[in-house]
């Protein structure tokens, strides 16, 4: 089973039919017995091209596994109710079907949360999980009070509710110049943002459903925290920051998965949001020598024993 890592050769695009939609995915490299396949799994407004770097990286080691969450990418983008449990079952459901056996999940940003829950949840799908600055909410400690309404940022999330604000800045957002200038703040290496880059983000928030995918993150609801996620986990974990990130203070989101997952590995790398596609060697290197060392011997002991 093929397809296709360019994004111009529309001709041998892969899909997978998923409640009446169509999924698009890449897959390249050979399965091994001994070594899990990896799912790449891309965060809001990416696809399967954000990872075309670590699929050509990766395939000589592994089977690499690469998805368009619903309503992202070339997947289809039906007018419905997104929520991190709508990935979940989705990517669960490929790994069953289509995979066929557990795979070791990398998800970056949304795409990390998603992956998380299938960790967690569906512990028979998941030999392991890669966190690349992963999304996502922890519990409140009881004791600290709940902070108070922000009256303009509620009155701007009860204007994002309506279908015309929505749609306006939904154009906007989806403009090349928005485009770039947003991955300027979240990039460090800025060489790193390509044309191609800035087109493959922009391309599918062309098509007709985009407006209303991007509309629903503002209606869907909180899923499961992440501490309670963590607390069900129970396969290896890696963790891979891009330390530069101006959307998360990293050092502090990892001690906080290290509170609830001591087990964990993880690195911090000179990089901004996207670790994966900004310094993709490094990534590379740090995963498959995880995978190898243990997620692989964890795997060769599970089929011994």
């Amino acid at each position: 089973m093929t397809a296709a890592l360019s994004s111009s050769d529309r001709s041998q695009l892969t899909y997978w039919p998923w409640r009446d939609q169509a999924i698009h995915y890449v897959v390249a490299g050979d399965a091994h017995d001994s070594r899990p396949p990896l799912l790449l799994v891309h965060g809001f407004g990416a696809s399967t091209d954000h990872w075309r770097k670590n699929i050509e990286g990766l395939r000589a080691d592994f089977q690499v596994w690469a998805i368009d969450l619903l309503g992202f990418g070339r997947s289809a983008k039906p007018d419905w109710q997104y929520s991190g449990d709508l990935w979940q079952a989705q990517l669960h459901e490929f790994i069953t079907e289509v995979i066929g056996r557990p795979v070791v999940l990398a998800g970056n940003s949304l795409g990390g949360y998603a992956s998380l829950c299938v960790a967690a949840n569906h512990p028979e799908s998941a030999a392991g999980l890669v966190l690349l600055n992963s999304a996502g909410p922890f519990s409140t400690p009881a004791q600290t009070p709940p902070p108070p309404p922000n009256p303009i940022a509620k009155a701007i999330q009860s204007l994002m509710l309506q279908p015309l604000p929505s749609w306006l800045l939904f154009q906007y957002v989806r403009q090349p110049a928005t485009i770039r200038r947003t991955l300027k703040q979240v990039y460090l290496d800025q060489t790193a943002i390509t044309d191609q880059l800035v087109e493959d983000i922009r391309r599918p928030a062309l098509d007709p459903g985009a407006p209303r995918v991007f509309a629903s993150v503002f209606k869907s609801r909180q899923g499961e925290k992440v501490d309670e996620l963590l607390q069900k986990l129970s396969c290896p974990l890696l963790m891979l920051w891009g330390e530069g990130d101006p959307w998360m203070n990293c050092r502090a989101k990892g001690a906080q998965f290290r509170q609830y997952y001591p087990a964990l590995s993880e690195h911090y790398l000179q990089a901004g949001h996207c670790p994966h596609d900004e310094v993709p060697d490094q990534v590379n290197g740090l995963l498959r020598e995880w995978v190898l060392g243990t997620v692989g011997v964890r795997v060769d002991e599970m089929a011994g024993g």
